[in-house]
């Protein structure tokens, strides 16, 4: 289809060339004579004529609906009138029912801003480009993101710390929007970033800093208490923007980079083991990006940053603890409660009060000074989180509960109670019965506090070839297994390297077992007579003997010449 501009240019070349009138023009070119004589006039198409709303059926009823556009120039911004709500009044006031949706829509479509123009509104907003200083300023947000966690895709959210000047952003995934989270990541983000912002940092009205959002003035706020320390261990200054939509605009460079930067390095969703892996990910991904240019700007942003890190403000030299320091109660079942999530700790500290540090992704316990244990915090409210190792000086004396443990769950799924240790709990309870083999399993267990994972299962299957079902023989055969030179996984071990003799674990127990099931493969039923000790009675000189036998005996010794 031709543009008005070519039409207008065939038609002057035709009537210049040819000669042709305007008739003739109008029929070569398909069009009405008025436009052979617009064109013929000046080489610029006029423009299009506005629409004039004529005597239609939306004309009765224009009144009603300028009425309801009016009416919305004072009403809340949520409760405004829409184009379906404009029509429905239509029918149900005043009985239109042979308008239709499109024709209702643009009325409203031209008569709105011309509303908005007579009562002094803006019809478009206007923004003014800005320009920001090296080292001055920064923008900070959150974003939401999905994650492919061990335990299913997990709503979590990126935090972005953006420099205003140079476009540099540090990115960093927490699993919730807490104030623990909001510090840590400006942690990261100055630590990677090598300083702070001189000027201020631009934020949201974000839970985590602002308690309130005072009226008659929409920049004052009460913030709360710990982002004020933080602030001042910083040393930087916080700058809010206007609330809701309007203070958008305000920060619009780290509102852009968070989808920007989840198009590009997020996409298709991560499949990580743990959100630590995945921000290690994270920061590759940022120190990437310092190749890229960004729209009207001449250098990279790892140029333009290399101007920038050398007037940002120099970072303390003390780090702040960025989590929130409780002093939780140890209940009857070894738990405490942390936001709502029970934690575990060793079953000593029963009744005691300990010392937790709450922070984005981690919950850590102290007694005193002492770390008792480091726990992946949990968002789901009212789960548990319990490790089976905190139970076992219990189990010794209660075995009878571990099978139904709630603490063996997760060991079983998190993979540190594995396949070999069921055989050999399987195995231990055949040989020992339930309480005994348990608590064999249980000796077993507690290896894992001094030896490493791969040493005690190691173990666990070297003691399982033999045949043994003893924790002894686990613990001699996960030391060797430490201790070899050849590996993981040897059943031989060497005693005596220079004389190249090798030993393998025999549990004597076992051996003397009646069961022919439970004896060692390849090694002979022990049939022997067990010993006896009757035969040494004899070399006891303090036996009491009758007068017969004392004479039998002095006979005996005189014929032999001992007695004279």
């Amino acid at each position: 289809m031709r543009s008005r501009v070519v039409l207008f240019e065939q038609i002057r070349r035709d009537s210049r060339i040819e000669g042709l009138s305007v008739r003739a023009l109008a029929k070569r070119h398909h069009v009405h004579r008025r436009t052979v004589r617009q064109a013929l006039a000046s080489a610029t198409p006029p423009p299009p004529a506005r629409r004039v709303w004529k005597r239609t059926k939306i004309t009765p009823f224009a009144a009603a609906i300028d009425d309801m556009l009016r009416a919305d120039l004072t009403a809340p911004r949520k409760q405004r009138h829409t184009v379906v709500r404009i029509l429905d009044r239509l029918v149900d006031e005043h009985g239109a029912t042979d308008l239709t949706y499109g024709t209702v829509r643009a009325y409203v479509a031209q008569r709105r801003p011309e509303i908005n123009a007579e009562a002094g509104r803006p019809v478009a907003e206007v923004f003014i480009a800005q320009t920001h200083q090296p080292g001055a300023e920064a923008e900070v947000d959150f974003a939401e993101l999905w994650v492919d966690l061990p335990a299913g895709r997990t709503k979590c959210y990126l935090f972005t710390l953006r420099l205003c000047f140079s476009g540099r952003a540090v990115h960093r995934v927490f699993a919730t929007q807490s104030q623990e989270a909001f510090l840590e990541g400006h942690i990261d983000a100055f630590t990677e970033l090598g300083g702070i912002p001189v000027k201020h940092i631009k934020y949201d009205n974000l839970k985590s800093a602002v308690t309130t959002v005072l009226f008659g003035n929409n920049r004052r706020r009460t913030e709360n208490d710990r982002w004020v320390l933080f602030r001042s261990h910083y040393q930087f200054d916080s700058f809010y923007c206007m609330p809701g939509v309007d203070g958008a605009h305000e920060k619009g460079g780290v509102e852009g980079e968070g989808g920007r930067f989840r198009r590009n390095h997020l996409v298709p969703v991560p499949k990580v083991a743990s959100l630590a892996e995945l921000n290690v990910r994270l920061a590759k991904a940022d120190r990437a990006d310092d190749h890229r240019r960004i729209s009207g700007q001449v250098r990279t942003v790892g140029d333009m940053f290399a101007i920038e890190q050398q007037m940002l403000h120099p970072l303390p030299v003390e780090v702040f603890e960025p989590g929130l320091t409780m002093n939780p109660r140890v209940d009857r079942h070894a738990r405490i409660m942390v936001r709502n999530v029970q934690y575990s700790v060793p079953a000593r500290f029963i009744n005691r009060r300990v010392r937790v540090i709450l922070r984005s992704n981690e919950v850590i316990v102290f007694d005193g000074r002492t770390q008792l244990v480091r726990h992946e915090r949990s968002s789901r409210k009212g789960s548990q989180v319990l490790v089976l190792d905190h139970y076992l000086e219990v189990l010794r004396f209660k075995p009878g509960a571990l099978p139904g443990a709630t603490a063996l769950v997760p060991a079983r799924a998190n993979g540190s109670f594995t396949t070999v240790h069921e055989a050999f709990w399987a195995a231990a309870r055949k040989a020992h019965g339930d309480a005994a083999g348990t608590r064999e399993l249980i000796e077993v267990l507690l290896l894992h506090r001094h030896m490493t994972h791969a040493d005690v299962v190691a173990g666990l299957q070297a003691a399982l070839t033999v045949g043994a079902s003893n924790a002894d023989v686990v613990a001699v055969e996960a030391r060797k297994h430490q201790t070899a030179a050849g590996g993981a996984g040897q059943r031989h071990h060497p005693v005596d390297q220079n004389a190249g003799v090798e030993q393998r674990v025999v549990s004597l127990t076992e051996r003397r077992l009646a069961d022919p099931a439970a004896v060692i493969a390849g090694l002979p039923t022990d049939s022997r007579p067990l010993p006896s000790v009757a035969e040494y009675d004899e070399l006891l000189i303090r036996r009491r003997i009758t007068p017969t036998e004392t004479t039998t005996t002095i006979d005996v010794a005189a014929q032999k010449g001992n007695v004279s």
